[in-house]
């Protein structure tokens, strides 16, 4: 698929992030767009941007759907085709995704089970969803968003990182898996995954409000306490020196970070996804901190968990290291 003009593409958390730049680049080579998020004012402000920039004949349709229901993702496709009035499509960009859910040993079940559906089974609901409507085309291409934690399952030596890093690993292996599969029962549908590495987006902001339900400026004593427990195994009984206000001012801080020290902007990392798919590329990285950690990885997979390990990545690289946790973001 060497141009996308005239295909239907689907975009899962197309309302921010990697997923927005992805629809406008989509819809300025004149490829039509079907966004799916959580948040319907996140699409809104999309589709006003698409409208500005899409070549003449492009159009976006927005549908609120939850990727971890696969009730939600059946009807979602059902709204595609009859919106666009098509029987299928070429392109299924499975981006959405959330942080969180960090130790299986003390985190809550409920916040390690949300990030794990989310950034697993929205991938296989919506290859379940949308893989006939992919075979029904002529040529069609499954891009899966997975993460260097895909092949690097931490942060740092003293944060838990289960959930993401399992779901994003499950992603990995189900997108190589496909590879052999389709050459075998559906050449005509080609498969990439992507990893990226510290991405400028509002991954951090968004799965906040996620997890919680609500935004930062309404977590209560109660959210702050849990909070506490789920900081100490890193930071001691320092965490009880810091008042409720102080943590929710940590917690703005640590997403504006993620979003204002990324290595590679939501754009650029759209762009690289999109040439990567041109060039029938089946493993794309994205970002100079995903590539050297790629090789470090390969060079050392025994060190990979070591104090020797980050040193060496230290050495290396100039990026904060609690900075390296990356994915689509939603």
């Amino acid at each position: 698929m060497k141009d996308f003009g005239g295909k239907l593409a689907v975009v899962t958390g197309g309302g921010s992030g990697i997923g927005k730049q992805l629809v406008l680049q989509l819809v300025s080579e004149g490829c039509d767009v079907a966004i799916c998020d959580v948040s319907m004012e996140n699409m809104q402000e999309t589709q006003r941007a698409c409208n500005q920039q899409a070549a003449q004949g492009a159009k976006t349709s927005i549908h609120l759907c939850d990727v971890a229901d696969e009730a939600a993702v059946n009807g979602f496709a059902d709204e595609v085709l009859r919106e666009h009035n098509r029987d299928h499509i070429n392109l299924l960009f499975n981006n959405a995704g959330i942080g969180g859910g960090g130790s299986f040993i003390i985190d809550d079940r409920e916040g390690w089970d949300k990030t794990f559906d989310i950034c697993w089974f929205g991938v296989y609901n919506c290859c379940r969803a949308f893989m006939p409507l992919m075979i029904k085309a002529d040529a069609a291409h499954l891009i899966n968003i997975s993460s260097v934690n895909g092949f690097w399952a931490t942060i740092g030596p003293t944060t838990a990182h289960t959930a993401y890093s399992a779901a994003k690993f499950a992603v990995k292996g189900f997108s190589e898996a496909l590879v052999n599969d389709l050459r075998l029962n559906a050449p005509h549908v080609e498969v990439s995954v992507v990893m990226p590495g510290h991405v400028a987006t509002s991954l951090v902001e968004n799965s906040n409000k996620i997890m919680s339900g609500v935004s930062v400026e309404e977590l209560t004593a109660e959210d702050f306490s849990q909070m506490r427990e789920r900081l100490r195994p890193s930071l001691g009984d320092a965490v009880d020196d810091d008042s409720d206000e102080d943590l929710r001012a940590m917690i703005i801080q640590r997403a504006a970070s993620f979003q204002e020290d990324g290595l590679t902007s939501a754009a650029e990392a759209a762009e690289i996804i999109l040439t990567g798919v041109k060039e029938s590329n089946w493993r794309i990285l994205v970002g100079q901190d995903a590539h050297v950690l790629d090789e470090l990885v390969r060079q050392s997979p025994k060190e990979a968990y070591e104090e020797s390990f980050i040193d060496k990545l230290k050495s290396k690289t100039t990026w904060k290291l609690g900075d390296i946790v990356a994915g689509t973001n939603d």
